[in-house]
């Protein structure tokens, strides 16, 4: 029978257990050990058998369970220890706190998908992941963040397979009372709501649920409330579901509702209002639009509230091709603004202008939304030296005349939250080197480039711990599996091999991730017959654990899953290699620390960082990887292999795939599986335990989270908040203005005349060059422009390479004819090919960049020719 009406019955604690409430609601519990231990020893059964979620486990246990605890002197002793270090964490002076004070006082952080722990499963990859982990080291560091999100009543789906091994979506459905949420509610008690207008006279309410990350309060708005119409309760059901419209109101919820949120938990709580807003994707771009509308709204017109906005704005791009941008009809977007929808006081046209792709290659109709973001922020970045290249080149249309270096988005390399995603037992091995609070220091702040203190480890005790960890992950699978196959229709007679799936001293790869076609999943399958060798090898196996989800809409990626699994499914291979399905935060906490080698071979460029390596690398995991992303900027042979690339612009894909399958195979035969199994005097494989030992003390503080926050904090929330704080109203309303001018003087700006003082082709190292160029500058004034001559050297097309730039300075009064004269100096400090020429930029003091404009001038190609710009 189904019952016809659902409660949550939450349990009452006697008094002197009240703290585990409290500690049940914070999410530090996900990754501070002590506090999990606590929680498991009120009945480890119980433990186990709710996901190890502290609110599922204190809604099952018995209440004379309960009442013996309470009279239990130790427990409480230790319920009170770990009550004190949460206080303690939470009231307490960190990193943050001790740095310089124009920090901001307040970073709100957007992101339409957080993955905090598994207990609350509002992700669906990598970008979750890693916003959750943005959270976490914020609280580390002390960072006022206020995370904004959605709640998805659906979450991201689960995945099962069926029979023949296709990918089988289930979405279970969430009731927020069951999670570590609390409503956010109005002094008199009542929910405190948010809403948006739509077209029709209707409305969109949303309320704000709170989940505690630490010291970080994370707002999530949910649109399952009674007063919405079906249509709109089902806003917030799914991650990433249903069609265009419902997309939009997702992103609309998201930016212009989350801001809302903000000002309502601020208004409710007293927290500092942010200085910055941090959007992360384009999912949230809206909430430029909203805080343009509540300046507005204050007496500012839109041009000035339009620079106030993004002077406090950063936005973070994640992906490294257009296709994963989320872009919307003209139509769709201009129906949910203006008189009758939502913004109703900023002109339609206005909203549309800032998404529309009006540049070159770009299409017309279409509202994009990370060039809404672009476009509403003074800073962006992307998330890997690599990938903030591949950005400068993909966005470069929105900055007509600039080489792409010059394009202004930068790069914050990602990073992984250590104490999430370090097994114990490596932690406990590092904290016998150094002790506890610096070990814990060094995986939270980080700060030095190297850990010293693994070099002083015996190589028994770090082939000791792989090993362990290895045999957890066997353990681990086993279960695993034999749940898979179960629900796939085996019987129990049918899973007697699965006890002998894996062997604990066998050389173990992992690869895990989102199942889209760029990241290869079957790439490993290309030759099956060297596969199989490498499997079953008599003297050097390896053995592959694989998982991974394709997205429900994506038949394509489904068919590589089931690819791998009717492989994996073969009686001479299963035991050595296996499909895991349903990846998620749970699985990945054992695979990273028990794999030996992470692998990744996705296209390249197309992987803008891939942070589940960095997991890898931070347990003593060897990567095994294309040079893309962060391993693109890190990778050295004294910690992991780089698989080759056959990067030629005339490779065809299918021969692509053979050439870099080849190289993976070679690379696992000749380099790697030697590596492992080859023992030294000691008995032990010596030398791969320094690849080991190299991979934590090298990359470790690199790839930590808390060094990726301290950048956002020092490179980039610093200076936002600095700028917002110089953009009062005033200020605001002269840069708008100025700009203004600047725009409709730009035709007349132009180079007219360069003189050298050298004049023949060929000049010696160290030569200095007099320039004296004449400029005609229209309507504007030396003030308004910095003048400058760009050099470097040149390829055959006279494109030049490596450019440094040199202002030139105005001399004298502008002639007869209104130009000009500036005049500069130019030294010669590089041999071969070389050549240089003369560009005009906007200059203002409130500008982030010289490019921020997109506004260039530079000499005619008339001038060029006559003027023998090229030295040679």
């Amino acid at each position: 029978m189904k019952a016809i009406r659902r409660f949550t019955v939450r349990p009452v604690l006697p008094d002197s257990l009240r703290p585990l409430s409290d500690l049940a609601r914070n999410l530090r519990w996900s990754w501070h050990a002590e506090t999990r231990d606590l929680f498991q020893s009120v009945d480890p059964e119980r433990w186990a058998a709710s996901g190890r979620d502290p609110v599922r486990l204190l809604g099952s246990v018995p209440p004379a369970r309960l009442a013996g605890l309470a009279e239990d002197r130790r427990f409480l002793r230790r319920l009170a220890s770990v009550a004190g270090d949460l206080h303690d964490y939470m009231t307490g002076d960190r990193w943050y706190q001790a740095q310089p004070e124009e920090l901001p006082a307040a970073v709100a952080y957007f992101s339409p998908e957080f993955g905090v722990t598994a207990a609350l499963p509002q992700y669906s990859g990598g970008l979750g992941i890693l916003a959750g982990d943005h959270l976490k080291a914020a609280s580390d560091l002390g960072v006022p963040l206020i995370g904004v999100g959605l709640l998805y009543r659906h979450g991201y789906f689960r995945q099962t397979l069926s029979r023949d091994g296709w990918q089988q979506e289930h979405y279970p459905v969430l009731d927020p009372n069951e999670l570590p949420l609390v409503l956010l509610e109005e002094p008199d008690g009542t929910p405190a709501q948010v809403a948006l207008a739509l077209p029709g006279g209707k409305q969109l309410r949303a309320r704000i649920w709170l989940a505690q990350v630490g010291r970080v309060p994370l707002l999530m708005l949910d649109s399952d409330v009674e007063e919405n119409d079906l249509g709109e309760r089902g806003v917030t059901d799914r991650l990433y579901g249903g069609g265009s419209e419902h997309r939009l109101l997702q992103e609309m919820l998201l930016g212009i509702g989350g801001v809302r949120a903000v000002r309502t938990f601020c208004r409710l709580t007293g927290h500092p209002a942010p200085e910055v807003f941090h959007t992360n994707e384009g999912h949230a771009g809206f909430l430029g639009l909203e805080r343009i509308a509540e300046l507005c709204a204050a007496g500012a017109d839109f041009d000035a509230a339009l620079e106030a906005v993004r002077s406090g704005t950063v936005f973070t791009t994640h992906t490294p091709v257009p296709a994963g941008i989320d872009r919307f009809d003209r139509e769709l977007v201009a129906r949910h603004f203006g008189p009758d929808a939502e913004l109703p006081r900023i002109d339609v046209g206005r909203v549309l202008k800032l998404g529309m792709e009006t540049y070159p290659g770009g299409e017309p109709n279409l509202f994009n939304m990370a060039v809404m973001g672009l476009r509403l922020a003074q800073r962006a970045n992307g998330v890997s030296l690599l990938h903030g290249n591949v950005s400068r080149e993909m966005f470069s249309g929105l900055w007509p005349g600039f080489d792409a270096d010059e394009v202004p988005i930068t790069s914050v390399t990602n990073g992984v939250h250590a104490p999430t995603w370090v097994a114990p037992e490596v932690f406990r091995l590092g904290a016998r080197q150094i002790g506890v609070p610096r070990a814990e220091d060094a995986l939270t702040v980080g700060g030095s480039d190297r850990w010293d203190a693994v070099a002083d480890i015996p190589d028994q005790e770090i082939w000791e711990l792989r090993r362990g960890l290895r045999e957890q992950l066997v353990t681990e699978v086993r279960e695993r599996l034999r749940a898979s196959w179960r629900q796939r229709g085996a019987g129990t007679a049918e899973l007697g091999w699965v006890d002998g799936v894996l062997d604990p001293d066998v050389l173990t790869i992992g690869f895990a991730r989102r199942v889209p076609s760029y990241k290869r999943l079957t790439l490993m399958l290309r030759d099956r017959d060297r596969l199989m060798d490498l499997l079953l090898h008599p003297e050097r196996p390896v053995q592959i654990v694989v998982a991974g989800k394709a997205h429900p809409a994506d038949d394509g990626g489904k068919r590589l899953v089931q690819e791998l699994v009717r492989f994996a499914d073969d009686p001479r291979v299963r035991h050595r290699l296996v499909f895991l399905p349903d990846y998620g935060m749970a699985m990945a906490q054992k695979l990273y620390p028990g794999c030996d080698i992470w692998l990744n071979n996705p296209l390249r460029p197309l992987e803008a960082c891939g942070t589940s390596g960095m997991k890898a690398a931070l347990n003593g995991c060897l990567n095994l990887s294309v040079l893309d992303g962060w391993w693109d900027e890190w990778f050295q042979p004294d910690f992991g292999w780089a698989i080759p690339t056959a990067d030629g612009v005339g490779t065809d894909p299918d021969r692509r795939d053979d050439i870099e399958a080849a190289a993976l195979y070679d690379l696992l035969e000749q380099r790697v599986t030697p590596r492992f199994y080859e023992r030294g005097r000691s008995g032990l494989p010596d030398r791969w335990i320094e690849m080991v030992r190299q991979t934590l003390s090298l990359l470790g503080p690199k790839v930590l989270a808390g060094r990726m926050v301290r950048e956002y904090v020092e490179r980039l929330y610093a200076p936002a908040a600095l700028a917002h704080r110089s953009m009062a109203p005033d200020a605001a309303r002269e840069l708008a203005e100025w700009k203004a001018r600047v725009r409709a003087a730009w035709p007349g700006v132009t180079v007219d005349h360069v003189e050298t003082s050298v004049s023949e082709a060929l000049a010696e190292l160290g030569t200095t060059l007099g320039l004296r160029v004449r400029v005609g500058l229209g309507e504007l004034g030396p003030d308004d422009v910095d003048v400058q001559v760009v050099s470097g050297r040149v390829d055959e097309e006279d494109r030049i390479g490596d450019a440094t730039v040199v202002p030139l300075k105005p001399v004298g009064s502008p002639d007869q004819d209104g130009r000009w004269a500036y005049e500069g100096a130019l030294s010669l400090d590089r041999t071969g090919p070389y050549g240089y020429t003369v560009r005009i930029l906007p200059a203002h003091r409130l500008l982030a960049s010289s490019a921020e404009l997109g506004l260039v001038a530079g000499p005619s190609e008339e001038l060029v020719e006559a003027a023998g710009l090229l030295m040679r």
